[in-house]
């Protein structure tokens, strides 16, 4: 039985229930005003002189057929997908969460390195959650920590005897090893993983095991928002562009039932499904290395690989810890890019088991959205000559950033009627500025391997 200090502290963990559109007169203006600012998109990139000074460049330079007619084709096509995306995201509707009496063996997986108190805070607030405690297994695994990790995993064994299973590994063997071993000790017929440093609400683990009433279901992706948002700059800015990255994108990608990455802050598999997949998961290679990080996006994909679809549940929410220096936040995106390019290249072979929908959707949002890559640097290489002989070139180009940030903030709003959406606007220019030399950077190391949180 809890004592009332402890009851105080759960109660404390306890986050409120996810925001959710409200179906009124302002969502009916927000969503008008989307689609008129993906015409006016489509109208300023392919009616108007807009682009003409890149073209130019491109001309004298001999790169007109290399970038002009593709890029054109490669616009029109983006803004079909943009269109695309909006109507799925319109589309979508949460899962049910399951009931109490109906919950089925649930193990919480939350791996930590070198965390420190915070594991004792996300031990608690899953323990804290709402889910039947006969039927609830947390594990908590120590993957060769070198602090105090291990003495808050310890006490928090102690404070939740009935739950909390210590694993203590005598050496670093990277997330995904110590996952692996978290997999291997699990006997709940679903298996959620929570990052180390996340604080799940409490109606999380109930809603996120509803999806798992279809049994083609093998996994779902949790909706994550920022813990520390209030703690600086870069934290307000990671907030709204994980409320795109999730309540957006991957909503979208929901009602075509093929979500590319369930996210290791709030994830949850079919136990059998992972059962299939992971010797071959453990025992990842690319390029000749052993793979460690990017554990998530490539357990995803092998659960779709095993014939599994993945969806997204907007109502099972985890607030995380995200980086407050660039440092910091430069090794999260390195560590995601690479990642990203590695499951990329496996999910290109992937996609053509999908049913005939999701193929067809997914095979064109991955196709367009990789595309980016080699339009968008040539056309910053353009941009940065055409800088030099027209410094207007300059204003254009912040002028452009901010009517495309602007329509993106619109899908923002309609999750969270926030003045937040400023920093959603600074971020599209923090991006294009500090950020863009992540991914090149990230291709020529694609091989590295480890941890990459501290």
């Amino acid at each position: 039985m809890k004592t009332q200090s402890e009851s105080a502290v759960l109660e404390s963990l306890a986050v409120g229930p996810a925001a959710v559109p409200r179906r009124d007169s302002w969502d009916v203006l927000l969503i008008l005003a989307i689609f008129a600012g993906i015409g006016a998109l489509a109208y300023a990139a392919l009616a108007t002189p807009l682009l003409q000074p890149l073209v130019d460049v491109a001309r004298r330079e001999h790169w007109s057929t290399l970038w002009v007619r593709p890029t054109i084709i490669w616009i029109s096509m983006g803004v079909l997908l943009l269109l695309m995306r909006t109507v799925l995201w319109l589309a979508y509707r949460p899962f049910d969460a399951v009931r109490e009496e109906d919950a089925p063996p649930m193990t919480v997986l939350i791996p930590a390195y070198n965390e420190g108190a915070m594991v004792e805070e996300t031990i608690a607030s899953v323990a804290a959650a709402r889910y039947p405690r006969e039927r609830l297994q947390i594990i908590a695994i120590d993957d060769g920590s070198t602090d105090d990790t291990w003495h808050h995993i310890r006490h928090a064994a102690l404070r939740f005897p009935a739950l909390v299973t210590p694993v203590r590994l005598s050496i670093n063997q990277g997330k995904r090893g110590a996952l692996a071993e978290g997999f291997r000790r699990a006997t709940g017929e679903i298996i959620v993983t929570v990052d180390s440093d996340s604080i799940v609400e409490r109606g999380a683990l109930l809603a996120i095991a509803g999806p798992f009433r279809d049994p083609r279901v093998g996994a779902v992706a949790g909706k994550v928002a920022v813990h520390n948002r209030m703690a600086g700059l870069i934290p307000r800015m990671l907030h709204v562009r994980f409320i795109l990255s999730f309540d957006y994108l991957r909503s979208a990608q929901s009602v075509f039932r093929t979500v590319y990455c369930c996210p290791g802050a709030l994830a949850a598999y079919r136990a059998s499904a992972v059962g299939r997949v992971l010797p071959e998961w453990e025992r990842q290679q690319f390029l000749g290395a052993q793979c460690t990080y990017g554990e998530d996006r490539a357990l995803t994909n092998d659960i779709l690989a095993a014939g599994y679809d993945t969806v997204y549940q907007r109502s099972a929410v985890v607030h995380t810890v995200v980086p407050e220096t660039y440092s910091k936040l430069c090794r999260m995106f390195l560590r995601w890019d690479r990642s990203y390019i590695r499951e990329e290249i496996r999910f290109a072979r992937i996609v053509w088991s999908r049913p005939l929908w999701s193929r067809a959707l997914a095979f064109y949002e991955s196709t367009i959205t990789n595309l980016r890559y080699p339009v968008g640097y040539a056309s910053i290489a353009l941009w940065a000559m055409n800088a030099l002989k027209d410094p207007g070139s300059i204003v254009r180009m912040l002028l452009a950033i901010m009517v495309v940030s602007l329509v993106y903030v619109l899908y923002y709003l309609r999750s969270e009627r926030s003045w937040d959406f400023v920093f959603g606007i600074l971020y599209a220019y923090f991006s294009f500025f500090a950020l863009t030399w992540i991914f090149p950077y990230a291709v020529l190391t694609v091989r590295a391997r480890g941890w990459l949180t501290r």
